[in-house]
């Protein structure tokens, strides 16, 4: 782990805090690891770490590009583990560019340029046998990005049962604190 990382998380994540959260948003799980020095850029280390995801809006903001995630089996935001990059949007950026062919993709006004993520969340998931992963929790820093939806989409079959435009409102079904957070969040179009 690159000393940067460690720094950049932790200024992420105060930022975040000071700027974003809730008031029931405390990160207690995700501020432990990052104190106790845990590799969190690293997708071994338990009992979570580090992934970006994208929640990427038509310019109206009507529609949300969503996958049908082959190994959780539901539709959801497109991301993944975090990968080294300059900035942890472009981690969300790149993840959602590979699992669903999009392109054009631009950070929401919203971030005005900057790494704040729009909604940490940090969540269960199950364990895959088939790498010997138990169950752990993803600290997922979501970052919205703006999209043309008449676009052609090439999902990544390996990752993704398919990539698909769906009504905004199918984010309330995973994504509770982003859709109350985008009720306050204007479109840019």
């Amino acid at each position: 782990m690159s000393e940067a990382f460690p720094t950049r998380l932790s200024a992420t994540v105060q930022q975040y805090l000071s700027q974003v959260a809730g008031p029931r948003e405390h990160l207690s799980l995700l501020r432990w690891q990052m104190g106790e020095g845990h590799r969190l850029d690293e997708r071994t280390t338990y009992p979570g770490h580090l992934t970006t995801s994208a929640v990427i809006l038509s310019p109206d903001h009507r529609q949300t590009l969503l996958i049908d995630h082959v190994t959780i089996g539901r539709w959801l935001q497109p991301g993944g583990h975090y990968e080294p990059s300059d900035h942890f949007y472009l981690s969300a950026q790149r993840e959602a560019e590979e699992e669903t062919g999009v392109t054009g993709l631009r950070l929401h006004p919203w971030h005005a340029g900057s790494d704040r993520p729009f909604v940490i969340d940090s969540h269960d998931v199950p364990g895959k046998p088939s790498r010997n992963e138990p169950p752990h929790v993803h600290h997922d820093l979501q970052y919205l990005f703006i999209a043309d939806p008449a676009l052609p989409l090439i999902p990544q079959l390996e990752e993704v049962h398919a990539a698909q435009w769906q009504d905004a409102s199918m984010l309330g079904e995973f994504a509770p604190k982003v859709v109350e957070r985008l009720r306050t969040v204007a479109s840019p179009a």
